[in-house]
């Protein structure tokens, strides 16, 4: 039997999120999964449905996520129903949502220098998420985010300075995990826009991490 993905794409256009949603909808298609991608957030209405899913996929950025939309999007994830996503379209979705946070696990504040070259460190070499790829060079956005220190750290990266001096050397989760009831949630911070997925590094934890995150 098949498994069952919604993605949720829409927000600020900047991010592609339907050109990267596509890119993840084939890719969890290629390992059998049946996907679906919502333009509307009314979709989490329907509770039912949602507990049904095995993987949900915002790619949402900004915008607002009513009460009873993140009352059932966290009841689904909590009854079992993962989570899992990347860059703004998980974790600068829906900016005034404090639940909607605390499931997810983190929140961006800031990109110094806006596209810059930086490297991402692999921290946990054992996770199915990360195992068996080395440190990667990257050219986008580097993150700067409120964590939660419950997560799991699976990659990080060191920010040196050159843009804001007071941050010199600080380590900044770039991929984890955690759990949310008795649903796995999975986070990736790479993902600007659909180019950066041409980083095969990059491509590889985002793929991971849905197929970890789903039911």
């Amino acid at each position: 039997m098949k498994k069952s993905a919604l993605f949720l794409a829409g927000g600020w256009d900047g991010h592609q999120p339907h050109e990267t949603a596509a890119l993840f909808s084939a890719l969890l298609a290629a390992q059998d999964f049946e996907c679906e991608t919502a333009l509307t957030l009314d979709v989490l209405l329907d509770s039912a449905r949602l507990s049904r899913l095995d993987l949900i996929v915002p790619v949402w950025t900004m915008s607002a996520l009513p009460a009873e939309h993140c009352r059932n999007l966290q009841a689904a994830v909590h009854g079992g129903v993962g989570l899992a996503g990347w860059h703004g379209g998980m974790a600068d979705a829906f900016r005034d949502n404090t639940d909607y946070q605390f499931m997810v696990g983190g929140q961006w504040v800031a990109h110094p220098g806006n596209i810059i070259d930086y490297r991402v460190d692999i921290s946990n070499h054992t996770h199915p998420i990360t195992a068996g790829l080395a440190g990667f060079a990257m050219h986008s956005e580097q993150y700067y985010m409120h964590v939660d220190p419950h997560n799991q750290v699976l990659a990080t990266t060191t920010f040196d300075g050159a843009h804001a001096p007071w941050i010199a050397g600080t380590v900044m989760p770039v991929a984890w995990t955690r759990q949310w009831g008795a649903g796995r949630v999975a986070y990736c911070a790479l993902g600007h826009v659909l180019a950066d997925f041409d980083v095969p590094e990059a491509r590889e934890i985002v793929k991971r991490g849905l197929l970890w995150a789903s039911r």
